[in-house]
């Protein structure tokens, strides 16, 4: 039976266990006595699975222009650090954060 990381991440450490004592692999050995943290990427590893989820934004929302403009940001920000403009910097560090927190909102 083929398995997600979804579906792995949420079963039990024995449920871990069983699934592993199946697997022929060299990632898995000890798994009687390894901890979750060790056994999903064990198993992950052994199943070809990948060990991390994946996020997807949500909406219409255009990723790329938005880590553009926080790269451009980020220019004058280096910018008004070398010329000693604490108003500026404060104001290109708030519209920094505010496109990070539009950036975290839209992925789910």
């Amino acid at each position: 039976m083929s398995y997600t990381y979804e579906q792995l991440n949420i079963m039990t450490v024995a449920d871990l266990r069983t699934i592993a004592e199946g697997v022929e692999h060299d990632a898995v050995k000890g798994f009687s006595t390894m901890h979750k943290e060790k056994l999903l990427p064990a198993l992950c590893t052994a199943l070809g699975i990948e060990a991390h989820t994946h996020h997807h934004v949500v909406g219409d929302f255009n990723k790329s222009t938005v880590k553009q403009q926080i790269r451009q940001l980020k220019v004058q920000r280096d910018a008004a650090m070398q010329s000693h403009d604490s108003a500026k910097l404060r104001e290109v560090r708030d519209q920094i954060h505010k496109l990070k927190r539009e950036l975290r909102k839209h992925i789910v």
